[in-house]
């Protein structure tokens, strides 16, 4: 009983994060250096041009994807949509390898950062809600019913 209590905490426990990388800050950066000749030129009033690198900033910073065994948490730069597992009918992948999240509803809502080759990562989050289509964590599922059946 023990035992399972600490798998299910364990399996409440799981998060992943699909966010854009923090690399990605290092070129606003160079855009913060390349835009300050020009905003502090002969031109007068072009500071505004620090809004472009600051909102990218905003949006490398904010938009991710978070999968918890209770579902998926949708970070945009303007807004925040909880999904639970409850709600989606499945996965959908696009053109550009770039997966939405299909409601019971059939609308679709985009996963920002979530790509194919998260599928896998998504399918262990989930605890088996959401099928993983590649077949990887199909020896992890078997994995627990073997250590069971050997009698330790």
């Amino acid at each position: 009983m023990a035992e399972e209590k600490q798998r299910e905490q364990a399996n409440e426990d799981r998060k992943a994060v699909f966010k854009i990388p923090n690399t990605a800050l290092l070129a606003i950066a160079f855009l913060v250096v390349c835009v300050t000749p020009v905003a502090f030129g002969d031109v007068p009033y072009l500071q505004w041009l620090y809004l472009f690198p600051i909102a990218l900033a905003v949006f490398v910073i904010r938009t991710r994807t978070t999968a918890t065994a209770k579902g998926l948490e949708v970070r945009t730069m303007f807004g925040r949509k909880d999904l639970p597992w409850t709600s989606l009918k499945g996965l959908a992948i696009t053109d550009k390898a770039k997966v939405q999240a299909v409601l019971k509803d059939e609308t679709k809502v985009a996963l920002p950062a979530v790509r194919t080759r998260h599928l896998p990562v998504i399918s262990l989050v989930s605890t088996g809600r959401m099928a993983d289509p590649s077949g990887l964590t199909d020896d992890l599922a078997e994995a627990p019913e073997k250590r069971d059946d050997s009698g330790e």
